[in-house]
């Protein structure tokens, strides 16, 4: 059976599943293209349906793929339909609900851990998101507020890390950065106005703080820190990229 209508249930559900809050009511999200379904399919994602528009998939799934997923999840529109779905310019004809992770807890045994203190461009977090799956990080500690880790374009920048990396919600960051040196988590926060550079310091055991692109980490959060850190930088630039500046400390703490 193919679905032709705007007004068929599933289609509205996925339709919503662009807007934040109804992607956090329902716990799901959405990613699209064969890659990543392939990725989620790999990683063990909780897969809730897959979306099919034969006359645009040009890639389909591979049948080693396919025979790990249940017939019941695939259900099949046609382009007119899919167009609605998508927000891919070109789509592939091919997309996943997929069910959020329901563990939101912090592994505090872990060496190192990132924390995002107000990232609102999506791009930067889908980077951020990569980078830190590059070094094998598999959690990240982010307030509500930050842009969407869920968000498509997020998802879609993440290139299959959205499954690796395990995002934690807080809603009091101050409060989680407490709980953190409760159990001897060492916090560095970046500043641009510290002597202190990232050479200066030990990553063992530590938490770095990377804040918001135009105003950095805020006050509450770099009066719980007990360092501040900074990238030198020799030239005439005075900041970098949030998401340049977390892969630079990032590969530098494991070195």
């Amino acid at each position: 059976m193919v679905i032709t209508s705007k007004e068929n249930e599933l289609v509205k559900h996925i339709r919503k599943l662009r807007d934040k809050k109804y992607r956090d009511e329902a716990g799901e999200f959405i990613v699209e293209g064969t890659k990543m379904i392939e990725e989620a399919v790999r990683e063990n994602a909780k897969i809730k349906m897959i979306v099919v528009c034969e006359e645009l998939n040009q890639n389909p799934l591979r049948k080693e793929i396919l025979y790990k997923i249940a017939k019941e999840k695939i259900i099949y529109v046609n382009d007119k339909i899919f167009k609605v779905l998508t927000d891919v310019t070109t789509p592939q004809g091919i997309l996943a609900v997929i069910e959020k992770s329901k563990d939101n807890e912090i592994d505090f045994s872990k060496d190192l851990f990132l924390v995002l203190d107000n990232i609102q461009d999506p791009g930067n977090m889908g980077t951020i998101l990569r980078t830190a799956d590059s070094v094998l990080l598999t959690q990240i500690i982010v307030p509500k507020g930050n842009a969407d880790c869920y968000n498509p374009k997020v998802v879609r920048s993440t290139m299959g890390a959205i499954f690796r990396v395990k995002v934690i919600e807080v809603e009091d960051l101050a409060k989680t950065i407490k709980e953190m040196k409760k159990h001897k988590i060492q916090i560095l926060a970046t500043d641009l106005a510290t002597d202190e550079t990232i050479y200066d310091v030990s990553y063992k055991k530590s938490a770095i703080v990377i804040g918001n692109e135009g105003n950095g980490v805020s006050k509450e959060v770099l009066e719980l820190a007990d360092k501040k850190i900074k990238i030198p930088m020799p030239g005439k630039t005075e900041s970098l990229n949030a998401a340049v500046a977390t892969g630079i400390i990032l590969y530098h703490a494991i070195r």
